[in-house]
């Protein structure tokens, strides 16, 4: 009864007309207009113009968004402040309502990230969406509902939210996220209206890294290799990915070496999944923190028992999850090494993306069989795949490590 009573109280106070500022702008009682631009698409013109008709005078939403395109390009950052401008909309006070937006309290907002290691669960979608989305809003006028990486539903996700996306009340707007588009279930993707971000362009990240106080060198080898992707350009400039960029430098020389390495040395993967596991510790030691916090107001009992045991799953996935990032990473800067390898030893320098290493890389390209540096870039996208099926991470490192050196090993 008491939810019944909050939500009543914010139709009533969600319902006021609209006030138009000059020019026909939509303001707020309070006398704020929407934002010219969505923060997040100031570098994609596709996705800030269609979502500027989602906002400000006159404007129809659509009832769901599929934000598509590379990781690291402000989907995220785009999805939450048009969920800003959609829930601020018609408020008594809409700069709060947008505070609360940003800073993930506000009720009416509904973010999903998925809970299986690699896919999307029935779970993730059934009450925080599906049902959810049936109820009136708490406060706004509307619902949003922000589902990150919906490449990942399965068939049986799919059709449980398929009715939603379908017919889904007229206060309910959803917002998809995916970095693969080529994934998605067509079921779904045809339900949406499709808002592309492109890569960001190599310049502009190394621009803002430089404006963050990165050496220019470091932040234009960076821009580079993150391949469009801000997240992973600053991940790499930082101390811990620049450690890794060496621990990759590492791995692709004992391969280069091949039977000349000297195995004093040790096994050549062993930084890499060293470091992954510290990332999987990580992980999980976050979610076992907010774990303990939230189960310090639970009273004893069933209930408290079962949210434990949530949280310890939830721990184990997230840990997972950042293990596995750090090694495909680290085999794509592999695989992006030998692909510079490759450009160097055909005359194309300007194509290297690793420019901060152009000394090193000169003479380790030369004399080296092109063709099997191109296969040695395919052996490392195998393994990258291989990790999404659950391998034995070490042997895979393991494994890939004696094909590179046999493959790559010698000149000539």
């Amino acid at each position: 009864m008491a939810e019944d009573r909050r939500r009543q109280a914010g139709r009533r106070d969600s319902r006021g007309s609209p006030r138009r500022g000059r020019g026909g702008a939509r303001r707020s009682p309070g006398g704020v207009s929407a934002p010219a631009v969505i923060e997040g698409t100031e570098d994609h013109p596709h996705a800030r113009a269609v979502l500027a008709a989602a906002v400000g005078a006159d404007a129809t939403p659509s009832h769901a968004y599929l934000f598509h395109g590379p990781p690291g390009t402000g989907k995220r950052t785009a999805a939450r402040a048009l969920a800003a401008e959609l829930l601020a909309e018609r408020e008594p006070d809409p700069v709060a309502a947008r505070a609360r937006v940003l800073a993930g309290t506000h009720p009416d907002l509904t973010w999903v990230r998925p809970t299986g290691a690699h896919v999307m669960r029935v779970s993730d979608v059934e009450e925080p969406v599906v049902a959810a989305a049936g109820r009136t809003p708490f406060e706004s006028s509307r619902r949003v509902f922000v589902l990150e990486r919906a490449d990942t539903m399965n068939d049986e996700v799919a059709n449980r939210l398929l009715k939603t996306l379908e017919e889904p009340p007229p206060f309910v707007h959803l917002i998809l996220l995916t970095d693969a588009l080529g994934q998605m279930l067509e079921t779904v993707v045809s339900r949406c209206q499709l808002v592309r971000f492109d890569p960001l362009p190599a310049e502009r990240l190394a621009a803002t890294l430089e404006a963050e106080g990165v050496d220019p060198a470091r932040a234009g080898a960076c821009g580079r290799l993150a391949l469009g992707n801000l997240t992973r350009a600053r991940y790499l400039a930082s101390d811990e990915g620049d450690e890794l960029r060496a621990e990759v430098d590492r791995f692709v020389r004992a391969a280069l070496a091949g039977a000349e390495r000297d195995p004093r040395e040790g096994e050549p993967w062993a930084p890499i999944l060293a470091r992954a596991e510290a990332r999987r510790a990580e992980a999980e030691e976050a979610v076992e923190r907010a774990a303990a916090e939230r189960l310090e107001l639970e009273p004893k009992g069933r209930e408290r028992t079962a949210l434990a045991r949530e949280f310890e799953e939830s721990a184990r996935r997230e840990g997972r999850r950042g293990r596995t990032e750090i090694l495909d990473l680290a085999l794509e800067l592999a695989a992006l090494a030998f692909r510079d390898l490759v450009c160097i030893a055909e005359g194309a320098e300007a194509a290297v993306l690793a420019i901060d290493r152009g000394a090193e890389l000169a003479p380790a390209a030369r004399g080296r069989d092109v063709r099997r540096l191109r296969e040695a870039v395919e052996r490392c996208e195998e393994v990258r795949l291989a990790l999404e099926l659950n391998v034995t991470e070490e042997f895979a490192l393991a494994a890939l490590s004696l094909r590179l050196a046999r493959l790559v090993g010698s000149a000539g």
